[in-house]
């Protein structure tokens, strides 16, 4: 009963008197919260259960929890509706990264250079009802393969600012330096934008293919070979890339958090395109459909990954030296290549 009652103590510390730490474990549950939604969504629509609740705010026209309805099994109406369900939870967790990061910043020197963090907390709950409306056009349009798509890709954009808080929350106030060269972060951003692109073509291919959630959907009118094949393009082009990456990274002296970063993100990329393989050649089955989810989220987290842990901040000096510390620093300085612990984003 103790250990309960410390273990309660203990998570209401971690946002109500929160630590860089908590703040931290916050924005990293909301990461883990954002992608775990986007394949509960895959598994909605696998299951043919994008209509369960055919209406929307309410589940039913009479009911906003599943009751019978024509047209509509109990199964089916019970994954839609569990799937609404879980926006409640990832808007718990937004809200416990707004209330960790607005009292984080009001404790820590009256908040002088965080107030992104607070910000960037209030990115995950405003995000969530800006789902929940879409999530409304989505029933209202019968599944429309684009209002479907948009659906995916602003959980994505959700996964951005959380991981975005996540890196920042174990940062100093310092503006931002380079821990690689200049050269190989441009080409981390040109591989960030092209996982951009294979999401965006993923879910072309998503709203082509035949899983569309329900048998009254839509779909895109293109040819499912073509789109598929370009997929694939654009998958190579990012596995070359995140290939060049690591080999930049290994011919100079960049810190080794961050060649191990861009190691796992390339065996995350390899086991994807596995995974994407296979799924094509068995016609696309239900269960590496929701794998294949799963290792997008994925991709697009370890990219973020990478960026993010090629620079770094510095704690901000105090007293009349924190006056010049203004501006990101000069890319000849050679001390941007000097990595710092307290930047170490995966700390």
């Amino acid at each position: 009963m103790t250990s309960l009652s410390a273990q309660i103590r203990g998570f209401h510390r971690s946002y109500w008197l929160p630590t860089a730490a908590s703040l931290r474990r916050w924005a990293l549950a909301s990461i883990v919260v954002n992608a775990g939604i986007t394949v509960t969504g895959a598994g909605v629509r696998v299951s043919k259960s994008g209509l369960g609740c055919p209406t929307w705010p309410k589940c039913t026209p009479d009911s906003f929890v599943p009751a019978q309805h024509d047209g509509h099994s109990a199964l089916n109406m019970a994954i839609e509706f569990g799937n609404r369900l879980l926006t409640f939870l990832v808007l718990a967790v937004g809200v416990a990264c707004v209330l960790a990061a607005v009292r984080l910043v009001r404790e820590e020197s009256g908040g002088r250079g965080r107030r992104d963090l607070v910000w960037l907390a209030w990115l995950q709950p405003a995000g969530v009802l800006a789902q929940g409306l879409w999530g409304g056009l989505v029933v209202r349009t019968m599944l429309n393969p684009v209002t479907v798509s948009v659906h995916f890709l602003v959980s994505i954009a959700m996964i951005v600012a959380a991981y975005a808080l996540f890196a920042r929350a174990g940062e100093g106030d310092a503006p931002p330096r380079r821990v690689v060269h200049r050269d190989i972060r441009t080409l981390g951003y040109v591989l960030l934008g092209a996982v951009g692109v294979l999401l965006v073509a993923g879910v072309v291919v998503t709203g082509t293919g035949p899983h569309s959630g329900d048998e009254a959907a839509s779909r895109f009118g293109f040819d499912i070979e073509t789109v598929a094949r370009l997929h694939a393009d654009v998958v190579w082009i990012v596995v070359g890339l995140t290939f060049a990456l690591l080999f930049a990274l290994h011919l100079t002296d960049s810190p080794a958090r961050v060649r191990r970063a861009a190691l796992a993100l390339f065996g995350i990329e390899l086991a994807q395109g596995v995974i994407g393989y296979v799924q094509y050649f068995l016609a696309i089955p239900a269960l590496l459909v929701l794998l294949h989810v799963l290792g997008a989220s994925l991709v697009w987290i370890g990219t973020l990954r990478v960026v993010f842990l090629m620079r770094t901040r510095d704690p901000l000096p105090v007293g009349d030296a924190a006056d010049e510390a203004t501006g990101e620093r000069d890319a000849d300085d050679p001390r941007v290549l000097t990595p710092s612990t307290p930047g170490d984003a995966t700390a």
